[in-house]
């Protein structure tokens, strides 16, 4: 008979030992006072248990005291609040059976904290997790624009495209990963051979060479401080590539207004952006027009002065001249300037990619071919 009641006799006493200490109470009481020493009323210490999630709301009285009998036992992360803002807090107080004297001496606790209040901690301390989150995030991110650099570099335009996308997706507030972007879709749309596919790929790189604009745009109009030379160097970067996008999608009058704010923002290095916009003035003039064939020479002049070393100024300068030339009998006579541009190309490039062509066309206007290899008498 007795080995019949052993069984049910043990389970209620670890029933009645696992009930006395789920419901243990203890008394928590304390003071809070003020830098000044000063009791502090109407004040609330918050009481969270770390592992249940219980909690505890005690209101301090006109003393400054707070007082409750009927804390459960367990760890506590104690907080002192004041019209819901924390003054300070403890983490970690453990509650058991005997009483617990938990004081908040703000005095004694700005002492130990050199002088900084439980609200500028706790400021730092979110300003120092915010910094480690976006030092986390640039290092991802820079890790994707090293990655889409080596595609590049090894021909993979489409990978590079496709890694830069991702860096977007990730963080969509940043300008430079949106320029990157647009350069790689750029060339990517200049290989395919499918003319919807190019254009849509053009369109792409115009929009994305746009955000980049937006974005940096944004950021210096917030702060003026940061709109430096250099700054304006990053912004005339952008304008000259979204110049060249549109240009490459046909947007002639986009890529001359992209290409002119360029040179504004930095006419330091505008001989690029010159150039750029006398190719796109002379590609774009399929039917001959003298107005933008002027244009476009004022455009590649304005390159040559930026820049006299720059060889296919001159090239593409004497091109659109020999578009203004008339014939005179069976010779041909161009507009003054003509077989300079083209001795001048020669002179830089005696073997460039236009070499031949500039020799054709000096040969044409009857001008004697000179190059660094020696002189040459025009063929009869």
């Amino acid at each position: 008979m007795k080995q019949r009641f052993l069984t049910p006799v043990f389970l209620v006493l670890i029933a009645a030992a696992c009930s006395q200490s789920a419901f243990a109470q203890a008394t928590v009481r304390g003071l809070c006072t003020d830098v000044e020493g000063k009791p502090i009323t109407g004040a609330v210490v918050h009481l969270a248990d770390v592992d249940t999630g219980r909690k505890y709301d005690l209101k301090t009285n006109n003393k400054g005291e707070y007082f409750s009998l009927g804390i459960a036992a367990g760890k506590y992360n104690a907080s002192l609040l004041k019209d819901s803002k924390e003054l300070f807090h403890f983490n970690g107080v453990q509650v058991g059976a005997d009483e617990v004297v938990l004081d908040f001496d703000l005095k004694k606790a700005l002492a130990a904290t050199g002088g900084i209040t439980a609200e500028q901690m706790k400021a730092q301390q979110e300003q120092n997790e915010k910094a480690a989150k976006e030092n986390l995030t640039v290092k991802t991110l820079n890790e994707k624009l090293a990655a889409a650099k080596q595609l590049g570099d090894a021909g993979d335009l489409d990978g590079a495209v496709k890694t830069l996308t991702e860096a977007t997706q990730m963080d969509a507030s940043r300008d430079i990963l949106w320029a990157q972007l647009g350069y790689y879709t750029l060339g990517a749309s200049a290989k395919q051979t499918d003319s919807a596919a190019k254009s849509k790929g053009y369109e792409d790189a115009i929009s994305d060479y746009q955000k980049a604009l937006d974005l940096k745009q944004r950021a210096l109009d917030a702060d003026p401080s940061k709109k430096t030379p250099e700054a304006n160097k990053v912004l005339a970067s952008y304008y000259n590539n979204l110049g060249k996008a549109a240009a490459s999608d046909g947007k002639t009058d986009e890529a001359v207004k992209a290409y002119n704010q360029a040179i504004q923002l930095d006419p330091a290095s505008a001989a690029m952006s010159y150039f750029n916009l006398g190719a796109t003035l002379t590609n774009a003039n399929l039917k001959n027009d003298p107005e933008m064939r002027k244009a476009a020479v004022e455009a590649f002049d304005k390159a040559i002065a930026a820049d006299p070393t720059k060889a296919d100024a001159y090239y593409w300068k004497g091109t659109n001249l020999i578009g203004a030339a008339t014939l005179q009998g069976d010779k041909m006579v161009a507009p003054s300037g003509t077989a300079e541009a083209f001795q001048k190309y020669l002179d830089l490039a005696p073997t460039g990619p236009h070499a031949e062509e500039a020799k054709s066309m000096l040969t044409a206007l009857g001008a004697k071919v000179e190059t660094s290899y020696g002189t040459k008498k025009p063929k009869k």
